[in-house]
């Protein structure tokens, strides 16, 4: 018996060849083409990220669904993977983000202090903008960079090891 259940289709009512643009749809498939046929599915992550990154940076809950009904999977499967991961976004966000781990090993070597410190330098909370919109404000699980905590991730390059002082010369470097 296998464990494995034939996936939801999410109904859509257009074509699979009209979701998204050509140039998305090939870079789909291309993540879609390293694994078995069977399991496309797994190319979820990329796919979301594809689509939010040609979206300004966020998921709607329609890309979402389209990119259930691309990878022929359930919208609920494609939900879990967008809401478990800080990567991805659910609203709208600034040009910049400022991600802050708040892992053990990160909350043990000073990561409540960078967050402390965001909320209270620049008036902006967990989630947020900040009034001036240069930059989302998000507290994300794990960046996978304990051995050099506490770990920020500020737009796509990580940094390690930071006191409040080297992240505000990495926000004062926003544009």
């Amino acid at each position: 018996m296998s464990l494995r259940t034939a996936p939801l289709k999410v109904p859509s009512d257009r074509a699979k060849e009209t979701l998204f643009t050509p140039e998305i749809r090939a870079e789909i498939d291309r993540y879609i083409a390293k694994y078995p046929a069977e399991w496309k599915q797994s190319a979820v992550m990329p796919a979301l990220t594809l689509v939010q990154e040609s979206n300004g940076g966020w998921l709607s809950r329609e890309l979402m669904d389209d990119v259930a009904a691309y990878l022929e999977m359930s919208a609920v499967a494609v939900y879990e993977v967008a809401t478990f991961y800080g990567m991805y976004d659910l609203e709208p966000t600034a040009k910049n983000k400022v991600c802050v781990c708040n892992s053990i090993s990160c909350m043990l070597s000073g990561s409540e202090d960078l967050l402390s410190h965001v909320e209270k330098k620049y008036g902006v909370e967990p989630g947020q903008t900040t009034p001036d919109g240069r930059f989302t404000f998000k507290e994300v699980e794990c960046l996978g960079a304990c051995r050099h905590a506490p770990a920020v991730l500020v737009g796509k390059t990580y940094h390690e090891n930071l006191s409040a002082e080297a992240l505000d010369a990495l926000i004062a470097g926003l544009e």
